[in-house]
C-alpha cells in the first residue's frame, strides 16, 4: 500500500522541492493527480471569437521526497523523536480516559491508561506502548499512511468546542514520522478500543510504502498501541536505559499518565554463606557474605507535578520551593520570590517564575551564557524548547520558570517559536510579573534580601535600562549605588534626590574601577566643596548606563569628570567668569608651558579654581569617553586581536589648582628657566599624579619610576657615622706644604658628632 497525501503535506515541502510542479505524463508516484478542463471563449486577433481550452491541475509531489525532507530537514535534534513518540502515547491514553466518561461496562471502569518504553539491546529495537485508545485497519491507513493526517486534531474536531477536559497536544500529523530519525524501520501492532476490534501490525521502512497485516504476536490486554522502532546503526547509544530516562525528563516530565522504563538494577544483599557454614559449632551465629543480584523491571520516571497549571491558592509555599529544586535541579537553592499566574482573554497562558536565592553557576561564568536555560516552554505538559530569547528580555536573564501556552506560534517541529502579537502580550506579561517580585524584595522589611538580590543579580538591571526602553523608568528606581556620603551602605536615586543641597540641579556620578579609586579622584572637591552628593559608578557598564538613563524625575544625569560642569547658580556666572580670566592671565606663561610639554596627551591646560586639595585633575570634554571605558575598549581590542591602540580618543583636559602650592611653585620656576630639566620634571609628576588619581593610566612607567626615585635621592642623607675611625690616608693631587711625612693634626669636629671640650683629636697619615 503506498502513501496519500492532503494539501497540508505539499504546502509544507513545495517549497523546498523543485520538481513541486510536474506534467501528468512524467513517470514518477503522485498524490492522487486530478485534471479538469473547460472552454473558455477569448477574443482573438483577426477573428471575432475563438474558444481556448483552460486545463486545471493538482499540485503533485514525489512521496520518497516527501518523507525525506519530513524525516531529514523538519528537526534539528534527533533526540525529539522520543518526544514526538510519546506525546503521541499521551494523547491515545487522553482520547481513551475521555471516552470512557461515557462508555459503560467494563470500558467505563478500566485503570488509567498508562506509556510503557523498553530498549532492548539484543535485538537493536525500542518498543513504546500505550494502553490507550488503539486504531483500527481504516485508522492505520488514515492516521499512519496518510501524511500530515493529524487523528488528534480530528477527535478534537470531532469533539467540538467546548470541551476542556481533553488535553490532546498532537496537530500537524507528523510527529509519528520523526521515529525516522533513529530507526531504518518501524512497526505498529494497535487494537482498537472499539468492540470487536482485531489486533492489526502497520510496517513500513521510510520508503514510498507500508504493509498492514493482522497481527498474532503477544496480545494487547484491552487496547492500544506498541510502536517497535528498529534502530539504526548510529542510534545505538537510545538502547542505554539512562539515556532514555534523560530524555524522558527532559520533555516528558510532566506528562499526565504513568511512564514507566524497563530498568536494571544491581542491588547487593546479605545472603548465608553456606560454604562458610558447614563446620560452624552449634549455638553460633550463621555466616552472611555479600552478594549482587539484578533486577529488572518497570520504574515509574514522570513523578513530578506540573504545579502551575493548578490554581495558586491551592499550591503551598513549600511546594512552590521543591518544585524549583527539582525542576532546576537546584537542590542547595532557596528562590528569594515566587510568582503563579494565569494570563487569560486575548491570550491564554498559565506560567511560574522564580528568582534564584544565588546567582545560577552557569552566570557566574558569564552573565548571558547561552547554556544557561532560564525559561522552559511547555505545551500542555510536554516540554517544547528552553532557548526562546524572545519570551524573556536577556536582562531578565536570571530568572528562572515555566511557561506554558497553547497559542504560542510553533512551527511544525515545534522547535522554533515564530514572531506574533501573541509572543509580545506573554513577553509584556513576564517582564511586568518579574519586576512586580523585583519591587517586593525591594519593599521587604528585612533590607538585607535586597542587598543580597543586588549584589547577585544588580548588573542585569543595569543591562535592562540601557536595553529595554519600554521598563527603563521601571527598572531605574531599582537602581542601587555607593556614593561620595553613603560610606558602607547603598542608596538609591530616589534618596539621593532627598538629601540633595537646595541649589543642587543634577544628579551627579563619577566613573572608576572600585569605590577607593572613585573617591580619591580630584573631581570630587569640586562637589564637596558645594555639599553635592556624588554616585560612584564603578563598572563598566554604569557609564552606558548612566548615558541611557539621562535624567531620574526631573534631574538630569551628569558626569561628574566632564570639562566645563556648571556647578552654580546662574545669578554668579559675571563675577565667576571674571575671576577665571584674571587666573587665566595670571598662570598664562605656566599653562602654555604645560601645554607644549604635554602636547599628544592633553587637549587643553586651564586654570580652575574649584579644586581644594589637589594640585591638578584631568576631565574629559563633552563628549570624551571615560577612562574606565577607555580602559575597557583597549581590552576589548586586545581580546579581538588588536593592539590596545585608541587613535580616535578624546584628549582630556588638565584643570589646575592656582592655590595649590605646587601649582605656585611650578609658575616660578616657568618664570624663571623654561628649559629647567627640573621644572620639566616636577610637571610631568604632577601631570602622572593627577592622571592616576583621576583614574587614568600611567603611560611612561618608566619614566613616571625615575622621576620618583630622582625626587628621593635629592632628598636622601647620610645619617649614621662611626664614632672612631682608624688612620686614615688622604690622597691629594696638590702639593702640600709638609716637613715630616707624619704630624699631628686637630681636625675640626663635624656637626653632628661630638663637639665638647674633651673631644679627642684624631692622628691622620698625610701622604705627599
Amino acid at each position: 500500500m503506498k502513501f496519500s497525501a492532503v494539501a497540508v503535506a505539499v504546502a509544507i515541502t513545495a517549497t523546498a522541492c523543485t520538481n513541486a510542479f510536474v506534467p501528468q505524463s512524467a513517470p514518477r508516484r503522485t498524490f492522487g493527480v486530478g485534471r479538469q478542463s473547460s472552454a473558455v471563449a477569448t477574443p482573438k486577433f483577426m477573428s471575432t471569437t475563438a474558444e481556448v481550452e483552460k486545463e486545471t491541475f493538482e499540485f503533485t509531489s514525489d512521496v520518497g521526497r516527501v518523507m525525506d525532507l519530513i524525516i531529514n530537514s523538519l528537526y534539528s535534534d534527533k533526540d525529539i523523536f522520543l518526544r514526538e513518540l510519546v506525546s503521541n502515547a499521551a494523547d491515545a491514553c487522553d482520547k481513551k480516559r475521555f471516552l470512557s466518561l461515557t462508555a459503560e461496562g467494563d470500558e467505563a471502569s478500566s485503570a488509567l491508561p498508562q506509556i510503557k518504553i523498553r530498549a532492548n539491546a539484543e535485538e537493536n529495537t525500542i518498543t513504546i506502548e500505550d494502553s490507550g485508545v488503539g486504531m483500527t485497519k481504516d485508522e492505520l491507513v488514515n492516521n499512519l499512511g496518510r501524511i500530515a493526517q493529524s487523528g488528534t486534531r480530528n477527535f478534537a474536531d470531532a469533539l467540538g468546542a467546548g470541551n476542556g477536559d481533553v488535553n490532546l497536544i498532537g496537530q500537524f500529523g507528523v510527529g509519528f514520522y520523526s521515529s525516522y530519525l533513529v530507526a531504518n524501520r518501524v512497526e505498529v501492532v494497535s487494537k482498537s478500543m472499539q468492540d470487536g476490534s482485531k489486533q492489526y501490525r502497520w510496517s513500513s521502512d521510510a520508503g514510498s510504502s507500508y504493509t498492514i497485516e493482522e497481527d498474532d504476536s503477544e496480545p494487547m490486554e484491552g487496547s492500544g498501541t506498541r510502536l517497535i522502532l528498529h534502530l539504526k546503526d548510529e542510534a545505538a547509544d537510545y538502547l542505554e536505559s539512562t539515556a532514555i530516562q534523560e530524555l524522558l525528563n527532559r520533555y516528558s516530565e510532566y506528562i499526565e499518565f504513568p511512564i514507566q522504563l524497563w530498568n536494571e538494577k544491581t542491588e547487593y544483599v546479605q545472603v548465608p554463606d553456606d560454604e562458610a557454614n558447614k563446620d560452624l559449632p552449634e549455638g553460633e551465629e550463621p555466616k552472611t557474605k555479600t552478594v549482587p543480584q539484578t533486577k529488572e523491571g518497570y520504574e515509574l520516571v514522570n513523578s513530578n507535578k506540573p504545579i502551575w497549571l493548578r490554581s495558586p491558592r491551592e499550591v503551598e509555599e513549600k511546594e512552590y520551593e521543591e518544585f524549583y529544586k527539582s525542576a532546576f535541579r537546584s537542590s542547595y537553592d532557596t528562590p528569594m520570590k515566587h510568582s503563579h499566574f494565569v494570563l487569560e482573554g486575548q491570550v491564554e497562558c498559565k506560567s511560574l517564575l522564580y528568582i534564584p536565592g544565588m546567582l545560577p553557576f552557569e552566570l557566574s561564568k558569564d552573565m548571558f551564557d547561552e547554556n544557561s536555560r532560564n525559561i522552559r516552554l511547555y505545551v500542555k505538559r510536554v516540554f517544547i524548547n528552553d532557548k526562546f530569547e524572545e519570551l524573556m528580555p536577556r536582562w531578565l536573564k536570571f530568572v528562572r520558570g515555566v511557561v506554558d501556552s497553547n497559542d504560542l506560534p510553533l512551527n511544525v517541529s515545534r522547535e522554533i517559536l515564530q514572531k506574533s502579537k501573541v509572543l509580545n502580550i506573554i513577553n509584556k506579561r513576564l517582564v511586568r510579573k518579574s519586576l512586580d517580585m523585583i519591587r517586593a524584595i525591594e519593599e521587604d522589611e528585612d533590607e538585607s534580601k535586597f542587598i543580597m538580590f543586588w549584589n547577585n543579580f544588580g548588573k542585569y538591571l543595569k543591562v535592562g535600562v540601557i536595553e529595554d526602553d519600554a521598563n527603563r523608568k521601571e527598572i531605574a528606581p531599582l537602581l542601587r549605588f555607593f556614593s561620595s556620603k553613603s560610606d558602607e551602605e547603598y542608596i538609591s536615586l530616589d534618596k539621593y534626590i532627598e538629601g540633595m543641597a537646595e541649589n543642587q540641579k543634577a544628579i551627579y556620578y563619577l566613573t572608576g574601577d572600585g569605590r577607593e579609586n572613585v573617591a580619591m579622584n580630584p573631581v570630587i572637591e569640586k562637589l564637596n566643596k558645594r555639599g553635592f552628593e556624588v554616585l560612584f559608578a564603578t563598572e563598566p557598564v554604569d557609564e552606558i548606563m548612566m548615558e541611557s538613563l539621562r535624567s531620574y524625575k526631573e534631574k538630569d544625569v551628569m558626569d561628574a569628570a566632564k570639562a566645563n560642569l556648571n556647578l552654580d547658580d546662574d545669578t554668579n556666572d559675571e563675577e565667576k567668569t571674571k575671576k577665571k580670566e584674571q587666573l587665566g592671565a595670571q598662570y598664562q606663561d605656566l599653562s602654555d608651558y604645560l601645554e607644549t610639554l604635554l602636547k599628544g596627551k592633553v587637549q587643553k591646560v586651564v586654570v580652575s579654581d574649584e579644586l581644594v586639595d589637589s594640585p591638578a585633575v584631568l576631565v574629559q570634554g563633552a563628549y570624551g569617553m571615560s577612562p574606565t571605558m577607555q580602559k575597557y575598549m583597549k581590552a576589548q581590542s586586545v581580546s579581538a586581536g588588536g593592539d590596545g591602540s585608541m587613535p580616535g580618543q578624546n584628549k582630556a583636559v588638565l584643570e589646575i589648582n592656582p592655590e595649590h602650592p605646587v601649582i605656585k611653585d611650578l609658575a616660578r620656576m616657568a618664570k624663571k628657566d623654561k628649559e629647567s630639566t627640573e621644572l620639566n620634571d616636577f610637571a610631568l609628576l604632577m601631570y602622572d599624579v593627577a592622571a592616576m588619581t583621576s583614574g587614568y593610566e600611567v603611560g611612561d612607567m618608566r619614566g613616571f619610576a625615575q622621576r620618583v626615585m630622582g625626587l628621593m635621592d635629592d632628598k636622601a642623607t647620610v645619617t649614621d657615622a662611626p664614632a672612631a675611625a682608624p688612620k686614615e690616608e688622604v690622597t691629594t693631587d696638590a702639593p702640600a706644604a709638609v716637613t715630616s711625612p707624619k704630624e699631628e693634626v686637630t681636625t675640626p669636629p663635624k656637626e653632628d658628632e661630638d663637639d665638647s671640650d674633651d673631644a679627642v683629636a684624631k692622628e691622620v697619615e698625610v701622604i705627599v
